[in-house]
């Protein structure tokens, strides 16, 4: 899969010209895209085993993940502080020491429940991924010819992965803690459009065609500046105007426009790591 047009997005209001990044739109979570799919997300960067959650570093995780959305504007459903005060309740029981059990009974691991809906969560995932690439293979049967040498014939080989909101999110953080907080002096109190960042981002790609998520944001010199384009970005995703893809889970993430008819496999920036 080369891009985020088959996955949950989240959705949001049209921007005006006059919203700024501090009071701009508010983009809400679609109920695909929730706490278990963060759970996994973390699940997965971490390469660990879901019965084996290491919980404390996990909560961790997960609130920074929270933090982060709110911080970016986004709008935290009530599932998302469910979780967090549940893996906070987990943690708590796996740091206390467990009351003894009866005799005969086996002690109960506080992850239990947490991983059994886990385990019911991947399997769906999986379902829908199947029949997702179902799908895609009978398009390609009847994909109309190009009359000419293939592009990417090249790349036909290799398989680009989706990317989700929390791979973005990650390579946000990644980003943001790569800078230092206060190692940038942000001079001035310009506001800053979610509007105009969406028309920049469309130019940048239209004329380039493909671009690295992060020397995208890179480009910008302020906080303000990259969470409007951030904002853009995941607005843009969802309106199917530009696409997001990865070599690799973790991978250098790749923007291409969606209007160009790439799917980002032929891009420089989509072949490193981070």
């Amino acid at each position: 899969m080369s891009s985020t047009e088959s996955h949950a997005e989240p959705t949001a209001q049209a921007p005006s010209p006059s919203e700024t990044a501090t009071d701009s739109l508010r983009l809400v979570l679609e109920r695909f895209e929730g706490p278990l799919d963060l759970l996994m997300h973390l699940i997965r960067v971490n390469e660990i085993a879901i019965a084996e959650i290491p919980i404390v570093e996990i909560c961790r995780q997960y609130d920074e993940h929270l933090q982060l959305m709110q911080e970016l504007n986004l709008e935290v459903a009530g599932d998302y502080l469910v979780m967090a005060a549940t893996l906070a309740h987990i943690k708590s029981r796996m740091l206390l020491p467990a009351p003894p059990a009866g005799p005969g009974a086996m002690e109960e691991d506080p992850r239990a429940d947490l991983v059994r809906q886990l385990l019911e969560h991947q399997r769906v995932r999986a379902a829908a991924e199947l029949l997702r690439a179902r799908d895609e293979a009978e398009a390609d049967r009847f994909y109309r010819g190009h009359g000419g040498e293939d592009p990417l014939a090249p790349y036909s080989g290799e398989r680009m992965l989706e990317v989700s909101l929390f791979d973005l999110l990650s390579a946000y953080k990644r980003l943001v803690e790569s800078l230092g907080s206060p190692a940038r002096l942000e001079v001035g109190n310009d506001e800053v459009s979610v509007a105009e960042k969406i028309a920049w981002i469309l130019e940048r790609l239209q004329r380039t065609t493909h671009a690295r998520f992060e020397d995208l944001l890179l480009e910008l010199k302020t906080r303000k500046e990259r969470i409007a384009a951030f904002l853009a970005l995941l607005e843009l995703m969802r309106l199917r105007l530009i696409r997001a893809s990865q070599r690799r889970h973790s991978g250098a993430i790749t923007l291409s426009y969606a209007g160009s008819g790439e799917t980002g496999a032929g891009a420089d920036g989509g072949t490193g790591g981070e």
